[in-house]
Parts: structure tokens; sequence; C-alpha cells
């Protein structure tokens, strides 16, 4: 975490204030792309700004980006068409999904982009936090994966299977084993389910939850694994090889759209908007589904559908 350790909250408060002075300079330069520049750029006694030229305001602050995964091709496309954009961005790469919310949260990072709506939901309401969705990017389905077996069918009465341990994915994953007749869980199962809700009398096999980096190593030693599409490339798995997985273009896949986050005071953030239309880029875009093994499917909700989709997910959350 040395690379994150960079900044407290008077980091946070100085980058909100330097993103608002910046947006004040570039708000005046018409018909150009949105950029900002760095709160050292203040203007000097004959009113002009420091380094701003009469074509463009630059942003010479990057703003830094939390991510899992960060050697995937797509960022590099989207670092570099940022900047060409005029916005430096700095990708921070994190190993563990539970570090880059509070990371988020403590202002050393500006934006993250590696959660759900789900994900989000729980951190926020289980860490008092506010955290907001700012753009969405895609559906990734969560799949089951075997090297012993070649069918759902194939696998026996009483095997092990290896689903993340993290509490949204884990849910995820009993609900994708149940739907593919494996497992029974307590009331039809939620969002919120737990191996704790596995009904042993009446499901197939057993589950084991262990670090979701863990779970392709696990394919060595269990029947099976539910593995997130972030560790498929690393362990070389091919994505269609998966013998189940969930239906991302369904209503109940809403809570699992992948995000960009902000920080509530952000929400309406004009240069992070700039940041996520650039994300869309068809480069980018290309280069996301071939990481994803074209599994991806890509979504294009606003922030404001995406704040109530979140809203929603919370108060379930507050309610289970």
């Amino acid at each position: 975490m040395s690379s994150t350790t960079r900044t407290t909250r008077t980091t946070r408060t100085t980058r909100t204030t330097r993103i608002t002075r910046t947006l004040r300079a570039g708000a005046v330069v018409a018909g150009l792309a949105l950029a900002l520049t760095a709160c050292s750029a203040d203007a000097d006694d004959s009113g002009e700004t420091p380094g701003a030229t009469d074509d463009a305001t630059e942003q010479t602050e990057p703003v830094v980006i939390g991510v899992v995964g960060a050697s995937e091709d797509h960022w590099r496309i989207f670092e570099e068409k940022a900047t060409e954009a005029g916005i430096p961005v700095e990708i921070v790469d994190f190993t563990e999904y539970s570090l880059p919310n509070p990371a988020l949260t403590e202002g050393e990072l500006d934006l993250n982009q590696f959660q759900h709506i789900l994900y989000l939901a729980q951190y926020n309401v289980e860490a008092g936090e506010d955290l907001v969705p700012v753009g969405a990017t895609a559906v990734y389905p969560l799949g089951l994966y075997s090297r012993q077996y070649e069918s759902v069918d194939d696998i026996p009465e009483g095997a092990e299977i290896a689903i993340p341990n993290d509490p949204t994915n884990l849910a995820r994953a009993l609900l994708v084993l149940q739907d593919a007749g494996l497992v029974a869980l307590r009331d039809g199962g939620s969002a919120f389910s737990t191996e704790a809700d596995v009904l042993a009398d009446e499901s197939r096999v057993t589950v084991t939850p262990v670090d979701a980096q863990q779970t392709a190593l696990a394919l060595d030693s269990v029947a099976a694994s539910i593995i997130n599409n972030d560790f498929l490339a690393d362990a070389g798995i091919d994505p269609e090889s998966a013998l189940y997985s969930d239906d991302a273009g369904s209503d109940a896949a809403r809570p699992y759209i992948n995000i960009w986050a902000a920080r509530a005071e952000d929400a309406d953030n004009p240069l992070f908007a700039q940041l996520v239309e650039i994300y869309e880029d068809e480069e980018v875009q290309a280069a996301l589904q071939q990481a994803s093994g074209g599994t991806a499917v890509l979504a294009n909700q606003t922030p404001a559908e995406l704040q109530e989709i979140l809203a929603e997910v919370e108060e379930d959350a507050r309610n289970r």
C-alpha cells in the first residue's frame, strides 16, 4: 500500500479546491474540451494564468484512479487518450477489493473503478459513507469453472466448490450455483446470502469461501470454482470455458453493473464526467472486451440512474 499512502484528508480538501478552481478557469474556453489547471496555476499579477495557452487550459495535477488489474491494455489506452485530452491520470493498482473504497474515502484517490453497485452499497452501509457512482462500465457475467469436469451435470454429489469470500461476490456466487442446480439457499437466496444460507440437505455440493484471487488457484484442489473475470487471464482460463454463468442482461443483474465511483461532493464534477466519456472511446472499449474474453456486457446508464439503483440496494442492505 506504500504507493497509495500518498495523502490525507488535507489532500482531499486540496484536490477539491484545485479542481473547483481550475474548472472556473476552463469554463471560459468556449468550444473546447474541458481541461483543468493545477492549483499552482493561479492567476498572476497580470491577470493571466501561468502555463495557459490561447487555445486551452491544461490540467497538470494528475487525477488519481484506483483500479484492480491496471496491467490490462485498456487502461494504457485510456491513459493515453486522457493525456491527449489534456487530463493526466495516475492509475493506482490494488490487489485486494477491500482497499480502493477506503482509499477514495480518505482522499488518497480521486476516483476508483473496480466494483459493481452492490459492492459499493455494502461498503457505504457498513462504513457509513456516501461514495456515489458517476459512470457505468459493464456487467461481467460471473462464471463457474473446472479443470476436472466439462459440464455442471458431471460434478459429483458432495463435491467442493470454491467461491469468493467478499460479501457481495459471495452472495452472487451462491445465486449462480443455485441457478445451476448445485445448491439450495434459504428462502430462495438474495444478494446478501452467505454460506450459512446453504441448505446442506438440499444441495449437491459444498462451498468453501476463499479470497477472490485464490479461486483460480483453488481449481487444482476443488471440483470447480466461481471466478471473477479479473483473474481469468492471469490464470490462463478461457472465459468461454465456463460451465455456467449468470445472465448479465437481466433486471436482476442491475446491482452488478460495474461503475466509476467518486466522493459525494464530486458527483457532478465535469472533469470526471469527461474521463468517463473518454473511457467509452471505441478503442478503449475494444480493449476492454478483449480483456474480458468478449464476455463484458457494456452498460450505459446515466449517473442519475446508477445513483437510483444504488439507493435501492442500500435500502435493501439496511433492512436485511
